[in-house]
């Protein structure tokens, strides 16, 4: 089962989101960090906190291994439009519609399970003695 984070209502447009989940699709979370971190569009920070929400969301609740997780999967839907309105043709208070539009984005993360870690025969003895002294 893979890990994933979901950032809703980012007032950007998802045209302009699209293009900068393009450039980390398929990548390790490690590499995706690096590039949107050097990559100079303010939509760039809004994918990075997706992609460490998704990391972070696959190592604390889905027991994987942070450094071989990968992004299988990163979309971008459109969100709900705000309408306003702006004046328009300079004259007699014409007022001009417009929305500013808003994206979902989705990061899916996946990786490579961590072995739970099985109890020592000294961690057993010492909780078998505490019994007894109880």
């Amino acid at each position: 089962m893979s890990a994933q984070a979901i950032r809703r209502g980012v007032r950007i447009s998802p045209r302009k989101v699209g293009v900068v989940a393009a450039l980390v699709r398929g990548r390790t979370i490690s590499d995706a960090l690096v590039i949107l971190g050097h990559t100079p569009r303010h939509a760039a920070l809004e994918v990075k906190e997706a992609v460490k929400s998704a990391g972070a969301n696959a190592e604390h609740n889905h027991q994987y291994k942070p450094d071989t997780l990968f992004i299988t999967e990163i979309s971008v839907t459109p969100g709900p439009r705000l309408k306003r309105w702006k004046k328009g043709r300079g004259y007699r208070g014409g007022m001009d519609p417009f929305a500013r539009k808003t994206s979902h984005i989705r990061v899916v993360v996946d990786g490579q399970k961590r072995v739970p870690k099985k109890a020592t025969a000294k961690a057993t003895s010492t909780e078998k003695t505490e019994e007894e002294n109880k």
